[in-house]
């Protein structure tokens, strides 16, 4: 074991990326696809089987958990966005570069649309089982949903990006809220949170759209899904497929922000209070501080 650990340490000292960027990048890029490989396989499951081997619940718990994986799996590199949402609000916030912020929105999206790729790769043999040699959005065997959403028709394009903006709002405030180190949420809880924030925002307004709140997550697969089902995934339902976009990005620079004026600025700042320790003849013998 100790040989073992040795030599993946020679590894990383031969491999590891200094360029605090490029580290990064490639931690968004692995950690979307990862993320996607996962989401997207738990989507294909429940429609796949005709819905009897998942449920909405499944869907909710398991996007949950991916992401708190995932954003463990990251969280020492890039801290784990896999959104450009996130990654916006984090640019409004001053906690990300403008131009870490393009890359990461680039690299988001290959690694959610070779994510889905590997998944489709994976349920293969399922597709065809069933739904033969069609590959249809709409109809009994439609499967252009285990990629990406698509509105029921009596959906309007109003709803679906207020939808958006308000599901990537709460993703994003109740984010701001677990890494405000004035809150004294522990480090080490916060990907598990970000899962429950998932979860709780699937099984509250999920009924529209599925909760795609995220760009990366909803266009990589659709892009990917183009090569499959042709241009009507782009032009389904009056070109809806902007709205989940470009509504989370709205959504979650409000949520973020809202955040910080209702909340986050007016938290009190801790005061520290100093004791001094003495021994039994009352001489001091060190300062101690009580944040």
């Amino acid at each position: 074991m100790a040989a073992e650990l040795e030599r993946t340490e020679q590894v990383r000292a031969k491999i590891q990326i200094k360029n605090p960027l490029l580290r990064n990048a490639l931690s968004e890029f692995f950690g979307t696809f990862l993320l996607l490989f996962i989401g997207i396989g738990i989507v294909m499951q429940f429609i796949l089987s005709n819905e009897k081997l998942n449920t909405w619940i499944n869907i909710n718990l398991g996007w949950g958990l991916a992401i708190a994986f995932t954003v463990y799996t990251c969280s020492k590199t890039s801290g784990g966005h896999f959104n450009p949402a996130v990654s916006i609000a984090f640019l409004t916030l001053g906690k990300l570069p403008f131009k870490d912020f393009l890359v990461y929105c680039v690299v988001q999206t290959i690694g959610a649309a070779l994510g889905s790729a590997a998944a489709f790769g994976l349920y293969y043999d399922q597709f065809v089982k069933f739904a033969g040699a069609y590959r249809t959005i709409l109809g009994p065997k439609a499967t252009a949903g285990c990629f990406c959403s698509y509105p029921a028709l009596h959906v309007s394009n109003t709803t679906a990006f207020f939808d958006q903006f308000a599901g990537t709002a709460l993703l994003v405030l109740f984010v701001c809220v677990v890494i405000d180190k004035r809150n004294g949420i522990p480090g080490a809880a916060h990907p598990l949170l970000f899962g429950l924030v998932v979860m709780m925002i699937g099984t509250a307004y999920g009924m529209n759209l599925g909760y795609p709140i995220n760009p990366a997550r909803d266009l990589g697969p659709r892009l990917f899904s183009f090569f499959i089902y042709g241009s009507g995934v782009f032009s389904y339902h009056s070109y809806y497929f902007w709205i989940p976009v470009i509504a989370p990005l709205f959504g979650a620079i409000f949520g973020a922000w809202s955040y910080t004026f209702f909340v986050g600025a007016h938290i009190p700042d801790q005061r520290e209070t100093t004791y001094v320790l003495v021994d039994e003849a009352n001489q001091p013998l060190k300062l101690a501080t009580d944040a």
